[in-house]
């Protein structure tokens, strides 16, 4: 039976899989949400021997339940393969009683490739199944590392363009070097003057756009999204918490049926979501901890049941979590609220209009899955520092914080249940911060391009082929604009002005 997707914000508006992945954006402004989580369709003992492609089919055929299994499992082929430099896809490393999840070893050495990998082709094989023959252009807003692997993604892939949004000065020089050098004849950068909030807002004002949508439909193109509020996104990231545990197993560190503990370092809300999600599905899940920097509107929401986003917006050694309006919340607010598509597009209403909102204490009371945490920047480069000196183990900012969080948690609440981190990011997109952290002032005054073979040196892991690429590759995008422009921008680039 086909899983029907629904909005946040009518349960009326209704898709199939594929139409959800197509649309990225309910018409009304809200998400897509499955009408159900499905259970997991294979016993614990049964993830122990799956590959990681095997996990990935036994849980997305769940969810995709409109596309056939030939399909789904060509896109699954297709996405996980030699593009990734380990054979597992997603191996855990064990430093100290912590298991860490490295999602770092794809194209773009960074957990978006897990995802992004596989939706050009979902996306495009929903395309055929909805019988859409004009262009789709992917609009995307990126706080570092989603603009990268969206590109690399959808480069060169037939019936698609893409356009990315980041906020200039507000990533690292390697992740903005890996946006501006990609190839591809359908893919197109901008950098906007403002922060990435500003550039998530103005990519969704441009969906809710009807005349702008009257003016793509004349040209034969619909406007789609490779952001984590694109259903196509949130549903291959299950796939990896599901894997782990069967990893986990498979390695004798737990037994079936043992909880663990998740932190996630959380920007936009997706990773960790996709971690409840998987706990719904049946798997043995205790706390979702959820990892803030000093943007810590995520954390100031689970201490008091109030999301505010009215506050100064800091610029922090881990950008891709530099978030105040975590898009992918709106899913669990949904949840929490008893599905109500009236609540819930309040809420929305009242973050949009005054830039915050309170939710009731029926709700707060089924948040009992997740806490939260948060590091700041001192805690953050401490971390790093002391694991590197302790084991020879060497992070990046991001997989920090949550490392921080997670330590913060098990001394605070007395909690021994094994932890498994999402590390999200190679070291290698943050080498400054990163040596800067480990005790090397001098570097503070380097450039960061110049750090890399010290980086190198010290991890004794290979420079991955995601920077030598980089290191001459011709800079090819060089388009700018203000953060009011972007519709203008769009325009431009698709000649519908």
């Amino acid at each position: 039976m086909n899983l029907q997707y629904m909005s946040t914000r009518n349960p009326k508006i209704t898709a199939t899989a594929s139409q959800a992945v197509l649309k990225g954006l309910a018409d009304d402004g809200g998400l897509f949400v499955p009408e159900r989580i499905p259970a997991l369709p294979v016993s614990l003992g049964e993830l122990k021997g799956m590959t990681y492609q095997e996990t990935a089919y036994a849980v997305m055929k769940e969810f995709l339940t409109d596309y056939t299994e030939e399909e789904l499992k060509a896109c699954i082929a297709r996405a996980y393969d030699s593009k990734f430099d380990t054979e597992e896809i997603a191996p855990i490393a064990k430093v100290d009683d912590t298991y860490y999840l490295e999602l770092f070893h794809g194209p773009t050495i960074a957990f978006k490739d897990m995802a992004l990998s596989i939706l050009p082709h979902l996306m495009t094989t929903a395309a055929k199944k909805n019988g859409v023959e004009g262009e789709i252009v992917i609009l995307t807003a990126t706080s570092g590392d989603t603009g990268k692997a969206a590109m690399a993604g959808f480069a060169d892939v037939e019936g698609t363009r893409i356009i990315v949004f980041y906020p200039q000065g507000g990533v690292s020089r390697v992740q903005e070097l890996q946006m501006v050098t990609q190839k591809g004849d359908n893919v197109d950068v901008v950098a906007i003057h403002g922060n990435f909030d500003n550039a998530q807002s103005g990519v969704k004002e441009l969906f809710g756009n009807q005349e702008l949508a009257g003016k793509l439909a004349r040209k034969g193109c619909q406007f789609s999204s490779a952001n984590s509020i694109n259903i196509g996104r949130l549903v291959p990231q299950i796939v990896y918490y599901v894997y782990a545990y069967g990893k986990l197993l498979e390695n004798g560190e737990i037994e079936e049926g043992e909880k663990i503990n998740i932190t996630v370092p959380t920007g936009n809300f997706g990773n960790i979501l996709a971690a409840c999600y998987a706990k719904h599905m049946g798997l043995p899940v205790g706390k979702l901890i959820c990892a803030s920097n000093e943007n810590k509107v995520l954390f100031d929401f689970f201490q008091t049941g109030t999301y505010d986003r009215n506050r100064e917006f800091m610029l922090t050694t881990s950008p891709s979590m530099d978030i105040l309006i975590s898009s992918n919340l709106e899913r669990l607010i949904y949840q929490i609220c008893g599905r109500d598509g009236k609540a819930d597009a309040e809420l929305m209403r009242q973050l949009q209009t005054e830039g915050r909102y309170t939710i009731t204490e029926e709700m707060r009371e089924q948040l009992s899955d997740f806490v939260a945490g948060y590091a700041t920047e001192e805690e953050t480069a401490e971390t790093i520092r002391e694991i590197y000196e302790r084991t020879g183990y060497v992070m990046d900012t991001h997989t920090a914080v949550a490392a921080h969080v997670c330590q913060a948690y098990k001394a605070d609440s007395g909690d021994g249940t094994k932890c498994l981190v999402a590390s999200t990011a190679s070291p290698y997109k943050f080498v400054k911060s990163v040596l800067t952290a480990i005790g090397k002032e001098a570097y503070s005054q380097k450039e960061e391009l110049e750090l890399l073979p010290e980086l190198e040196r010290i991890s004794g892991v290979e420079m991955p082929n995601a920077i030598k690429e980089i290191l001459n590759a011709k800079i090819r995008h060089h388009r700018e604009c203000d953060a009011d422009k972007m519709q203008e921008t769009v325009e431009e680039i698709l000649g519908i002005r």
